[in-house]
């Protein structure tokens, strides 16, 4: 057993450096609490160091590349030519690992700005109260008053699909240095969709394999049909109703079982599983702890209280949506509980955006999804072709929806899928927290042009009025 090198106590003590995690910090130790984070690892989380921002990064270098292979030849519509492109992804990894160290650092920066102490190594908590931290040194112990639990989430394998050699989450995707040949990937939500899609604007020929009966199932079919056609125009392959079974024998193919009772053998450089995320409940003293489980989940209160005094729990170890933008907002809603401030979390939406080209927005509720909920609606629906801003940048594809009550005009959900619609999911989730009539987003002076545009004559459209089209 290794001697216990020494103890720390603290007001608010968080595991976890994620999104979540260091906001808490920052937010707690600004008001004036002792704070103590403790990570294992780089500060940021799976959003900063393998997730949301890595992955953005390479899209966002896809696309130059793709679009530069566009202008080969001077065969484009824009008149531009060049000499044939080429890429090296061991340069491209190298700048957005660059990125992923500049915002480690600066999140390092601004907890220490907010007086918040940093201890580096792996912790286990021991009770409600206590984290063993192991470091080179040996164990410390910290008593935290209030505790924070922000443990995020980890990629879910499939049993006949390990990880390891040629089968990948989407962390080892992102750090892949040659573009595959040939790239299988198992799972068509969000994860899967795009980087799916960079690795086919990078060269690959990309095969989507997913078991529901469309692309990103969690979002309704107006949506998704123009993301799989973008996809096919790509040049991705779409199997959909179709179940992953295991490698080939001989590993070079990944046997798939189609919908119609065929199976198929698909040629695969590397098999991407983005099959979904779990909770991370293992090494840091779960089972130590008396918490309610909720669909295998941490259970919250509105409060992020879980079920044990003065612990509470943050970001994607409590459940859906696994968004970062939630556990931040959650991070801040505790850090000022635990300071003396009265705080719910109430929200009214919490925006979801696929990264995909198309890019894909939803906040609120879908047509489908208020009418089930039982509310009479009017729909008003704006397509990207009838908007100049979209027609002078080639980015006509998709169209803003929005969804209101029919009786009070009160906004309930807007929806876009478009190229840039993600800039707009501020504006979507604004309008729904303020509470939003149609006639406020109509009368709502919209700069010309912008792609924002849309969402101003949506919202025209819904109240039978459409005005550009």
């Amino acid at each position: 057993m290794n001697k216990i090198q020494g103890a720390k106590s603290c007001d608010l003590l968080i595991l976890g450096a994620g999104p979540g995690g260091y906001t808490a910090a920052i937010r707690a130790g600004q008001a004036g609490l002792k704070v103590i984070i403790v990570e294992g690892a780089k500060a940021g989380g799976t959003c900063l160091n393998v997730g949301c921002i890595p992955s953005k990064a390479l899209i966002h270098a896809a696309e130059v590349f793709h679009k530069t292979k566009g202008l080969e030849g001077g065969q484009n519509v824009l008149g531009i030519s060049l000499a044939t492109p080429s890429i090296d992804l061991a340069k491209t990894i190298g700048w957005k690992d660059g990125i992923v160290g500049r915002l480690n650092k600066g999140v390092e920066g601004l907890m220490l700005k907010a007086g918040v102490e940093r201890v580096t190594g792996w912790g286990g908590m021991l009770d409600g109260k206590t984290c063993e931290v192991m470091q080179e040194e040996g164990p410390i112990l910290i008593h935290g008053e209030h505790v924070v639990l922000a443990t995020g989430s980890e990629p879910v394998a499939l049993a006949s699909l390990p990880f390891g050699g040629k089968i990948l989450s989407s962390t080892e995707a992102l750090a892949l240095e040659e573009v595959p040949k040939q790239l299988v990937v198992v799972g068509g939500g969000y994860i899967g969709l795009e980087l799916g899609t960079a690795f086919a604007k990078l060269g690959s020929h990309v095969t989507v394999v997913e078991s529901a009966d469309h692309l990103l199932p969690h979002y309704d079919r107006d949506i998704t049909k123009v993301v799989e056609a973008s996809l096919k125009e790509l040049g991705v392959e779409i199997l959909t109703g179709a179940k992953a079974k295991q490698l080939t024998q001989d590993g070079a193919c990944l046997l798939v079982d189609l919908s119609d009772g065929r199976e198929v053998s698909l040629p695969s450089d590397k098999v991407l599983v983005t099959v979904g995320r779990k909770p991370r409940l293992d090494g840091w003293g779960a089972s130590n702890l008396y918490l309610t489980m909720r669909d295998g989940f941490i259970a919250i209160d509105d409060q992020c209280r879980t079920s044990m005094t003065d612990v509470f729990a943050i970001g994607d170890v409590t459940g859906e949506p696994m968004l970062a933008h939630r556990a931040i907002a959650q991070g801040e809603l505790v850090a000022d509980i635990v300071a003396g401030k009265m705080r719910r979390f109430d929200t009214v939406c919490i925006p979801a955006i696929c990264f995909t080209d198309p890019e894909v927005v939803s906040a609120g509720l879908s047509p489908q999804e208020a009418i089930a909920a039982g509310f009479e609606t009017v729909v008003g629906q704006f397509p990207f072709a009838a908007n100049g801003r979209a027609m002078a940048t080639e980015a006509e594809i998709g169209f803003v929806r929005v969804v209101a009550r029919k009786d009070n005009q009160v906004v309930l959900g807007i929806q876009a899928v478009g190229r840039g619609v993600a800039e707009l999911s501020a504006a979507f989730g604004l309008a729904l927290e303020m509470g939003a009539r149609l006639d406020d987003i109509a009368g709502t002076i919209h700069a010309h042009p912008t792609q924002g545009e849309a969402l101003q004559e949506a919202a025209f459209a819904a109240m039978g009025q459409p005005l550009h089209m």
